[in-house]
């Protein structure tokens, strides 16, 4: 029986791209390899969002020359974001790669047919939902519409299906993913949007909790934040990146919002969502980008006190509208320097919010074990460990907060 292994580095969207792979191949007569060195068969789904993402990617094929070399026989696919149109380029670039294809799509050697509807015999407690591909908004810096393509949306009876048959075969939580879900069905016939999916999946018995992202600020809709105020299995959580706080950069970045606009929504889903937890992300070292336009960022940081904060040093792209119109200007080390500096705030705040939630009793949906210890997520998005020698796996616990980190709570478990 043939063995594979899928390597996956990158956003949700590729973890999603992942199970979904998974599924295939074990669907075909696969069956995953206890290591990368037994695979007949590896996947490398591949993210170039950043430089640093991409290197990681290019050294991994490196390792693999020694596993072709010792195993002639062995296969290995690239697929995810470093995958371009221009395939003969990259079988110059990595001869010991046998097949390349596009992010989101299925190996060119399997029937489509067997990739019509593929779903996992045994998804996990918290499971992905692709809902839409591709993104229209080409925001200066990214390469993933480049490589995605446009804004493609899967239909509601689609969706809906896959989230029914999810939960029949085990999952108590789903998070639908896309580029920007708030574009979800504007593409679609009858324009549903991602509140009316909500509701529709909102309704599946069994299902215990439902979370939805990336969120774009210019397009999240009054509609959406009352969904998640009312719908009772839609979480309290939500990622709304700024990625600036200075009005200049926001629109060479070509955002489409201002940070007033941004301070606004945030405020408005605060007081219709008075216990959200709100996480962002901040690129530093912007083209051009002037200590002034960084404080601006760091201010807005202060002020709004995101419970989470993803911090990256800008990295050009080629074939992007920013490596094109700007120059690269800002030096590594000041990039590294306000990389620490936001990296230091944003952990005192998330610790100060995290210090709120001692000797309080929060629901917990159990998502496995680590080092020995029972782990999973209350609906804020809080990462909560706690010590119990019963089988808890995909059950909802109240755990009481007896220690809190910027990172994690930990906790024991309240009488059931």
């Amino acid at each position: 029986m043939p063995l594979y292994h899928i390597w996956t580095i990158g956003c949700q969207m590729n973890k999603a791209e992942s199970e979904r792979l998974c599924s295939l191949f074990e669907q075909i007569g696969y069956q995953p390899a206890a290591s990368i060195e037994e695979a007949d068969l590896i996947i490398l789904n591949s993210c170039v969002i950043r430089q640093s993402a991409e290197n990681k990617v290019v050294s991994k094929i490196g390792t693999l020359k020694s596993l072709k070399k010792n195993n002639p026989g062995l296969k290995i696919a690239l697929t995810g974001c470093l995958v371009d149109p221009d395939t003969d380029r990259l079988q110059k670039r990595f001869p010991v790669v046998d097949y390349f294809f596009k992010a989101g799509g299925m190996p060119p050697w399997i029937d489509k047919r067997l990739t019509a509807n593929i779903i996992p015999s045994k998804p996990a407690v918290s499971t992905f939902i692709n809902i839409i591909q591709g993104c229209n908004n080409f925001c200066s810096y990214c390469i993933v519409p480049y490589r995605r393509g446009r804004e493609k949306s899967r239909t509601v009876d689609e969706i809906v299906c896959e989230a029914k048959t999810l939960v029949e075969r085990g999952a108590k939580e789903l998070i639908l993913v896309g580029q920007n879900v708030d574009s979800y069905g504007n593409d679609l016939p009858d324009k549903p949007d991602l509140a009316a999916l909500l509701e529709d999946i909102n309704k599946i018995d069994g299902l215990k909790r439902l979370r939805f992202l990336t969120n774009h600020p210019k397009d999240m809709s009054d509609r959406l934040i009352d969904a998640i105020a009312t719908l009772d299995k839609v979480c309290e959580e939500i990622n709304l990146p700024a990625q600036a706080g200075d009005d200049q950069i926001l629109n060479a970045m070509r955002r489409g919002y201002t940070s007033a606009q941004y301070r606004n929504l945030v405020k408005r889903i605060r007081a219709r969502v008075p216990d959200i937890a709100i996480s962002t992300d901040i690129i530093v070292g912007f083209p051009g980008e002037t200590e002034e336009q960084f404080k601006a960022s760091v201010d807005l940081l202060k002020e709004l006190r995101f419970d989470n904060t993803h911090i990256a040093a800008y990295s050009a792209r080629t074939g992007t509208i920013a490596s094109r119109e700007y120059k690269d200007n800002v030096p590594p080390e000041v990039k590294k320097e306000r990389v620490a500096i936001v990296e230091k705030l944003q952990g005192e705040i998330a610790a100060e919010i995290n210090a709120g939630m001692l000797d309080k009793t929060v629901e917990v949906l159990v998502e496995g074990k680590k080092q020995g210890k029972w782990h999973g997520r209350s609906r804020r998005g809080k990462l909560v460990f706690f010590n119990n020698k019963n089988d808890l796996l995909g059950q909802v616990v109240k755990i009481k907060i007896e220690k809190a980190s910027s990172w994690s709570l930990q906790g024991s478990l309240v009488d059931m």
